[in-house]
């Protein structure tokens, strides 16, 4: 069986769309829930590595942070599209989930928008160089 990707949405995102993942059997927790509303970004990376959830964002930052840091972990979900409600949200968050959700498990940098989902395994690291 493979393991779920636990979820820690950030700021930017509805809280209804925690809600409607957690209806769908999903282990998600908003940001404001745990009263991080004002964190930084590198707060929620630690928080979210410390209990190995997933970040779901639409911060192009916490893909930078990652690579700058040389971090295999927490995985980092972006999304792409802004102004979705909760429901949306859940359902894009979802379809990821269900092509993608072993990868972000094991360990990724991934950007999602309504169309295509982009992969990448961490640590993200420069080939050229």
């Amino acid at each position: 069986m493979t393991p779920t990707a636990r979820l820690l949405l950030d700021q930017g995102l509805p809280r209804s769309a925690a809600e409607r993942l957690r209806a769908a059997g999903v282990d998600a927790t908003h940001v404001a829930e745990l009263g991080m509303w004002a964190a930084l970004d590198e707060e929620i990376l630690e928080r979210a590595r410390q209990s190995g959830q997933v970040v779901v964002t639409l911060d192009a930052d916490f893909h930078a942070l990652l690579a700058v840091a040389g971090a295999s972990a927490p995985s980092v979900l972006r999304l792409r599209v802004e102004r979705l409600n909760g429901d949306a949200c859940a359902k894009l968050i979802l379809d990821v989930l269900a092509g993608c959700g072993a990868e972000l498990v094991a360990g990724a940098a991934a950007t999602a928008d309504l169309t295509r989902v982009r992969l990448r395994r961490l640590p993200l690291t420069d080939h050229g160089s």
